[in-house]
């Protein structure tokens, strides 16, 4: 079998290179068209973005118009290449590593990206967290992926913590995580500890019986609901002063004769 009858019927390359203009062989289904196309420095933003546009593009398209520095000058033509499902994985990671705040967090966000690439941008903004403004940390505690809402459960302002907590993409694993953490504030496991949603999760309930801060009646509380032997486990990796952990040990092994008496 030949090289050309392994290309794809979309991309089938042809035997003399096609002149069309610009805006014409973005939409071509010829291979060295789109190549060319791509490489072409005359590439303006607009035609750079409507070639991003195509879902059926070629890894090797991509690659070409990564190497355009005059066309992919524009925030948003970087942006758009970096996000593009095709986009081989050593093009996209060194592009998402230079993007500024509120970029990274669409990259994390697209439906489109794979999904190291978008690890890749949560991870990298995880890392600059703290080098960020206030205003900035604020909007990703809101609108953020979870990864990173998770993330922000851990900064030192309340409000940033608080409207973490309520983002609606934060998962019950990225609530566990930061509660396990010894960054973990009292604040922090006060304000989950009482949250409507979060604390009925067994998960979280178990995390904060682990952690450092939480208060006895809300350790009594959740005990309450877990088997003695699974509690005595918890007990033993907790971070719970020792007189929660003594009053949490003798209202469970009070209970069975309790409720006997009963």
């Amino acid at each position: 079998m030949s090289a050309e009858d392994t290309q794809p019927e979309s991309a089938q390359p042809s035997a003399v290179t096609s002149a069309l203009p610009l805006e014409e062989a973005i939409h071509s289904l010829v291979l060295d068209d789109l190549l060319r196309a791509a490489a072409d420095p005359a590439l303006t933003e607009e035609i750079a973005l409507a070639l991003l546009a195509r879902a059926d593009l070629r890894g090797e398209v991509l690659e070409q118009l990564s190497k355009n520095r005059s066309a992919i000058k524009p925030r948003k033509v970087r942006l758009a290449l970096a996000s593009h499902p095709k986009t081989p994985r050593h093009v996209s990671v060194p592009l998402i590593r230079q993007f500024y705040t509120f970029d990274l967090m669409k990259v994390a966000l697209s439906l489109v990206v794979p999904a190291d690439v978008k690890r890749t941008a949560e991870e990298t903004l995880i890392a600059r967290l703290k080098t960020i403004t206030l205003g900035e940390r604020l909007t990703l505690a809101r609108q953020a992926s979870g990864i990173i809402a998770g993330a922000l459960l851990l900064d030192a302002e309340p409000r940033i913590m608080r409207t973490a907590l309520e983002n609606p993409r934060l998962t019950e694993a990225s609530v566990v995580k930061a509660v396990v953490k010894r960054e973990a504030t009292a604040p922090l496991i006060q304000a989950i500890s009482q949250h409507e949603k979060w604390s009925c999760r067994r998960d979280v309930q178990i995390a904060l019986l682990r952690s450092e801060h939480l208060s006895l009646a809300r350790a009594l509380a959740f005990s309450r609901g877990i088997p003695p032997l699974q509690l005595q486990e918890i007990l033993q990796n907790s971070r719970l002063p020792a007189r929660i952990k003594d009053e949490l040990r003798r209202e469970k092994s009070n209970a069975p004769r309790a409720n006997s008496g009963a």
